[in-house]
């Protein structure tokens, strides 16, 4: 039996670490802020196909609940994730703010 990547990974834009190109840094908008943006609309598309599946189940339309139970899952993981990730950089923000020059 095989089991399928998760939608995010498989796409490959999960990655943590992007190919530095020839343009990075030149202010043309690759880098840092475009994969957090990209990282932020997985998550986005992760939580609306679960909210669909959740709807199809609702009114009997879903045939597989296995379905909706992964993508529930995932959506949840890659929330807590984003939390995770976002409580981390504004404590890392606060630490070096109290740091003294």
């Amino acid at each position: 039996m095989s089991i399928p990547p998760i939608s995010a990974l498989a796409t490959g834009s999960a990655s943590l670490r992007p190919e530095r190109s020839a343009t990075a840094g030149s202010g043309t908008g690759d880098g840092f802020g475009e994969l957090v943006t990209s990282a932020l609309n997985n998550v986005n598309s992760t939580q609306n196909n679960a909210d669909q599946l959740a709807n199809k189940a609702a009114v009997g339309q879903l045939s597989d609940p296995h379905e909706y139970m992964i993508a529930a899952t995932e959506a949840s993981l890659a929330t807590e994730l984003t939390v995770a990730v976002r409580n981390r950089a504004g404590e890392a923000f606060n630490d070096i703010k109290r740091m003294t020059v």
